[in-house]
């Protein structure tokens, strides 16, 4: 198959950046999306000319690494996968697809398809763990969790931090993320020792960091590869008011 690339360049963050075009032709519609770009890669350097410069990693859908829009979705079309999981053969022959980085404040870019998500470190720094010294591992069935509860903790903890809610998210909001690394904790019984201030200080650490507000579009549950759920964001918010009302 073939198919006309429109992709970010951006040498730094402190360069302004424009859309090239590249072909891409004799594709396997068996590839995945980076190694599309690999393989256009390849080509470039070959003639001499500088890689387009992406972020990843396992290229499982597990590390999170694969941020960028693809035709202005994150990640690309495909519900609940990561842009390393995303097959050619889901587009069509012929097809322009344009590819860009997050676009969000919070999350500067460093060089072409590659931005700085640190902002979502500092946020977990802020209290998204369990400090207390329990000790050595213990037994799994010593500690009773109810199964709902724990069905929901996974269910957030699935969230890889990859920033998707935050690039589709017309207010650039990190609601979603922090949610659910706040609502998997506070639903296991090692996470109550901490639990209000661990939510106060993962919201003002997002703030400080320059996040917008949700205002419930709902984009960030439909960009998510994980499939997160709004509701940790309702979970999130009555943490929140509660351990203000006890400050």
């Amino acid at each position: 198959m073939r198919l006309t690339l429109r992709v970010w360049r951006q040498k730094s963050a402190k360069e302004p950046g424009r859309f090239e075009t590249y072909e891409a032709k004799d594709i396997s519609p068996d590839l995945s999306f980076l190694e599309l770009l690999d393989v256009v890669n390849d080509g470039l350097q070959q003639r001499g000319l500088d890689p387009i410069a992406f972020d990843h990693d396992c290229r499982e859908g597990i590390c999170g690494s694969c941020a960028m829009m693809i035709n202005g979705e994150a990640h690309g079309p495909q519900p609940a996968v990561a842009a390393c999981q995303l097959y050619l053969r889901h587009f069509k022959d012929g097809e322009t697809l344009t590819i860009e980085p997050w676009r969000a404040r919070a999350f500067p870019i460093i060089r072409d398809l590659i931005v700085d998500r640190s902002a979502f470190d500092r946020i977990i720094q802020a209290g998204g763990y369990v400090s207390v010294d329990t000790g050595s591992a213990p037994e799994a069935n010593s500690v009773p969790v109810p199964k709902p509860d724990a069905e929901e903790a996974m269910d957030a903890a699935a969230c890889i931090g990859c920033g998707a809610c935050v690039a589709a998210c017309p207010n650039a909001s990190a609601m979603l993320f922090v949610a659910a690394k706040v609502s998997h904790l506070a639903k296991l019984p090692q996470g109550q020792a901490e639990r209000k201030p661990r939510v106060l200080n993962m919201v003002e650490q997002m703030d400080r960091e320059g996040f917008g507000n949700c205002t419930n579009h709902y984009e960030c549950m439909a960009a998510c590869p994980k499939s997160i759920h709004v509701k940790f964001i309702a979970q999130l918010n009555r943490d929140y008011l509660k351990a203000c009302r006890r400050r």
